[in-house]
């Protein structure tokens, strides 16, 4: 290897020395950079606050759906019942709105065979509550009569000493107040049914409304009482209603005369003769 000094005297009488090149280091390759992917990320939604539910329109109070419209009890309909069935049908019976207030039904009460029949107005405030016709004042006056007459309200016994009593409305009428003619007209079925189970050979009709439902008249019971009237061939004898009785007591003779009359009309009809008129 010729010195730095030795290259330079050579260099300066113009020899020039061939020295092996240099070793430059190697360049560095170039390496293809592939820029990473620009991923644009949006920006961050805005943060909605969580919608309330908006409030619902108070609810209107429901109205009642109205009553369904009475049943009308057709005469057809009960004309095949025996006494359990029509008891039944009785009161099941939604024909009109006293259904609506009665604390229960009043069917009737006696012999299912007596050969008499007592047809009353409508039931009243003892009657809606024990079910039966003619309690209270009124029934205890009744029961007095027939007993003078040997007649009873008993279920047992001899017929021709026993009676049925039925109302003409089967429902109390709210404070007792007076029967309405379509109340009578949807509740007749019942009584007709009745009478025909019954098969009495006198009714004694008691009182201005089982007057009108039975005879179809509005004359006063004054007029009416002292003769023997018909009701589908039965022999009718018109009187007052005990209730008005306890109110007017010198009618009391009057309505005893009348029970004489049924009692001589159920008598010569057990003999097989026909009632005077």
């Amino acid at each position: 290897m010729w010195s730095d000094r030795q290259v330079a005297m050579l260099r300066a009488i113009g020899v020039r020395l061939w020295q092996p090149p240099v070793a430059k280091a190697p360049a560095e390759e170039a390496v293809e950079v592939t820029p990473a992917p620009v991923v644009e990320v949006a920006p961050p939604a805005p943060v909605t606050p969580p919608l309330r539910p908006e409030p619902r329109p108070a609810a209107r109070p429901s109205q009642a759906s109205p009553p369904p419209p009475p049943a009308v009890v057709e005469l057809g309909a009960v004309s095949g019942l025996d006494w359990q069935p029509l008891r039944e049908a009785v009161a099941g019976c939604t024909a009109c709105a006293l259904s609506q207030s009665r604390t229960q039904t009043v069917f009737g009460v006696g012999h299912p065979q007596a050969h008499w029949m007592i047809v009353g107005e409508a039931p009243g405030e003892q009657e809606d509550l024990r079910g039966e016709p003619f309690v209270g004042p009124a029934g205890q006056l009744l029961d007095a009569m027939l007993r003078a007459l040997s007649m009873s309200r008993e279920a047992e016994g001899e017929p021709a000493q026993r009676v049925y009593i039925a109302n003409t409305l089967k429902c109390r009428p709210p404070r007792n107040r007076n029967p309405a003619p379509e109340e009578l007209q949807r509740c007749e079925p019942f009584l007709v049914r009745q009478i025909e189970l019954v098969k009495p050979r006198i009714i004694l009709a008691m009182g201005r409304f089982a007057v009108q439902a039975l005879l179809r008249s509005s004359e006063p019971i004054g007029k009416l009482r002292g003769r023997v009237h018909r009701y589908q061939g039965v022999p009718l004898v018109v009187t007052y209603h005990p209730a008005y009785l306890l109110r007017n007591l010198p009618d009391k003779a009057r309505a005893w005369d009348d029970l004489c009359l049924a009692a001589a009309v159920a008598e010569r009809a057990g003999a097989g003769l026909s009632p005077r008129a």
